[in-house]
C-alpha cells in the first residue's frame, strides 16, 4: 500500500441548470475531456467509481448507475462500483480509485460524479435533501438544531417565505453559533460570499460569474439568519472526473509525466457524538491531522484549498478546524483578505460552491479538477501563483451535529 498514485487527467462539465441533458451525456462529457487530458483510451480503464446520489429519487434509477452511464459510452468490460456518500460522493469514489491503485488492483482508475438536480418539479428537487440525514430521529434532529443556534436571535423579517433546503436551517444553526461563541458578524460572512462570487468571475465551468459587494450580499433576499440567497450554494446539475494511476500506469499514458498531479493523502471521516461547540473535535478536524500526518505536511504549508462552502458559514468553519486559520478566526481573515486569491491562503479560487455550483453526486471531484488545474499552473486570471501543495475538503450529509463524513485530500506538485 505504499506505491505512489497520481492524478494524470480531469474534465469537468460547466455546472448550471441543464434540464435537457441527462446523467449519461454529463458523465460522457467529464470522461471524455479526462481521458482526453491524460492521453488515455477507453481501453485502457481497469475500474471505475461511480459517484452519484440522488439519481434514485429524481428518476428513479436507484441501482446501476454508474454501469449505464459509462455503457452508453462505450466504456464497460470493467469493475464499476456505485458510491453513495451524500454530498461527499464524489470525493469519495475519488478515495476509492486512489486505494483501489494503491492495493495493486489496477493502475488506471477512473474517478467519476455526476448528478442532475434540477426539475419542472421544485418539491421534488427539495425533498432529494431529506434522506441525507436520519429521517426516523428528525425531531430530535431539529432540537439540537435550535439548541446549536441558541443565543441569537434572528431579526424580524430574516427568514425567506419560499422553499428552501433543509441543509441551510442546519448551516444557519451553525452560523448562529458560531457568532454566539466567536463574536463572528453577519458581514463576515458576507465577506466569504463576496469573494467567492469575485473568483467566479475568472471560472468559465461555474453556474454563477456574477460579482458582489459585501453590501450587496447582505441586502440579498434572506434565506434564514443569518444567511442571505448568495451566500447559499444553489441547486445544480453537472458531472466531473480523474484518472488515477500508479507509475506503471503513467508509464503507458500519452498525458505525460509533467502534469500529472501527486496525490500526497486521502482520507474519510466520519464524526461523533461530540457537543455542538467542541469544534476541537469536529470529524474535519481529526481528518486533517490524519492527512497532514499522510502528506507529511502542516497546514502551512498548504498553497490553495476548496473547502465545502454549501453555505459561507460552512467556509469560516471548515478553514477553521482545517488549522488554515486560528480558531474562531475565519470570519477575520476572509475580511481582511487573507482567503482571496493574492492573499495568505487563498481558498476556494474556483468561486465554491456558492457560485461554481453545487451538484452534490459531482461536487468533491469538481474541487480536484480546480486543484488540479491550479497545481498545474493552468488556472488563468484565478490562478494561485506558485502553488505547490492544494487540499480539498468535501463533507456529506449530517448526524447528529456536523456532516455525517467528510473527506480530505492533498495533491502536490
Amino acid at each position: 500500500m505504499s506505491k505512489e498514485v497520481y492524478v494524470v487527467g480531469i474534465g469537468m462539465t460547466p455546472f448550471g441548470k441543464h434540464l435537457d441533458t441527462s446523467v449519461k451525456q454529463m458523465t460522457c462529457k467529464a470522461v471524455e475531456d479526462a481521458l482526453a487530458d491524460a492521453g488515455c483510451d477507453k481501453g485502457q480503464l481497469q475500474g471505475a467509481f461511480f459517484g452519484n446520489s440522488t439519481q434514485g429519487h429524481m428518476d428513479g434509477q436507484h441501482m446501476i448507475r454508474g454501469e449505464l452511464a459509462l455503457r452508453a459510452m462505450g466504456v464497460h468490460g470493467l469493475p464499476v462500483i456505485n458510491v453513495e456518500n451524500a454530498c461527499a460522493s464524489a470525493s469519495t469514489a475519488f478515495h476509492l480509485a486512489v486505494n483501489y491503485v494503491k492495493a495493486g488492483a489496477a493502475d488506471i482508475v477512473l474517478a467519476v460524479g455526476a448528478e442532475k438536480m434540477f426539475s419542472t418539479d421544485k418539491a421534488r428537487t427539495f425533498s432529494a435533501f431529506d434522506g441525507a440525514w436520519d429521517v426516523h430521529d428528525t425531531e430530535n434532529g431539529r432540537r439540537r438544531l435550535l439548541e446549536m443556534g441558541k443565543g441569537i436571535e434572528p431579526p424580524e423579517g430574516s427568514v425567506s417565505e419560499k422553499p428552501y433546503s433543509v441543509f441551510m436551517d442546519i448551516y444557519a444553526s451553525m452560523g448562529r453559533m458560531h457568532m454566539r461563541e466567536f463574536g463572528t458578524t453577519q458581514r463576515q460572512i458576507a465577506a466569504v460570499s463576496s469573494k467567492n462570487h469575485g473568483h467566479s468571475v475568472h471560472n468559465p465551468l461555474a453556474q454563477y460569474r456574477q460579482a458582489y459587494s459585501v453590501e450587496e450580499v447582505l441586502s440579498a433576499p434572506p434565506i434564514t439568519y443569518p444567511l442571505t440567497l448568495p451566500m447559499c450554494s444553489p441547486i445544480s446539475d453537472g458531472a466531473a472526473a480523474a484518472i488515477v494511476c500508479s507509475e506503471a500506469g503513467l508509464e503507458r499514458l500519452k498525458g505525460g509525466r509533467t502534469r500529472a498531479i501527486r496525490v500526497l493523502a486521502s482520507v474519510l471521516q466520519t464524526g461523533s457524538d461530540r457537543p455542538a461547540a467542541a469544534l476541537d473535535q469536529h470529524l474535519v478536524r481529526l481528518g486533517s491531522i490524519k492527512a497532514y500526518e499522510q502528506a507529511g505536511v502542516a497546514p502551512r504549508d498548504v498553497s490553495v484549498a476548496e473547502v465545502h462552502d454549501a453555505t459561507a458559514i460552512g467556509e469560516i468553519i471548515q478553514s477553521e478546524v482545517l488549522g488554515l486559520c486560528e480558531p474562531g478566526m475565519g470570519g477575520v481573515a476572509a475580511e481582511r483578505g487573507d482567503t482571496s486569491i493574492g492573499g495568505r491562503i487563498p481558498i476556494n479560487p474556483s468561486g465554491g460552491l456558492e457560485s461554481k455550483g453545487h451538484p452534490i453526486g459531482a461536487t468533491g471531484l469538481g474541487q480536484l479538477y480546480e486543484l488540479v488545474t491550479q497545481l498545474r499552473g493552468e488556472a488563468g486570471q484565478r490562478q494561485v501563483e506558485g502553488a505547490r501543495i492544494a487540499l480539498a475538503e468535501n463533507g456529506g450529509g449530517l448526524c447528529g451535529v456536523e456532516e455525517a463524513v467528510a473527506s480530505i485530500t492533498i495533491l502536490g506538485r
